[in-house]
C-alpha cells in the first residue's frame, strides 16, 4: 500500500435505509479494500436501518471517491470524518 502517496485515515459512517442497496455497497467496499483498516456493522432492529462504520487509510481523492460513491446510492447517507493529518 506504502508507494509513496501521503495517506489520511478516516472514518466513513454509513446509515442504510434501504437493504436492497447492500449488494452494491458492498462492491464499493470491496473495491477499496486495500485501504480499509477495518469495518464494523449493527443492525438497528427497532429503526429497520443498519449502522456501518468504515476506517480507511487512503489518499484523500481514494477516501472521497468512495464516501461519495456510497452517498449516491438510494437509501444511503454517508458522511466522512479525517484525521488531521
Amino acid at each position: 500500500m506504502d508507494n509513496g502517496t501521503e495517506t489520511r485515515v478516516a472514518v466513513i459512517s454509513v446509515i442504510v435505509e434501504q437493504p436492497e442497496c447492500v449488494n452494491q455497497l458492498n462492491e464499493i467496499l470491496h473495491s477499496a479494500s486495500d485501504y480499509i483498516i477495518g469495518r464494523m456493522g449493527i443492525p438497528y432492529r427497532e429503526k429497520n436501518i443498519n449502522i456501518i462504520s468504515i476506517v480507511i487509510d487512503a489518499p484523500v481523492n481514494v477516501i472521497n471517491n468512495v464516501s461519495g460513491r456510497l452517498g449516491r446510492l438510494s437509501g444511503v447517507t454517508a458522511k466522512t470524518a479525517y484525521s488531521k493529518n
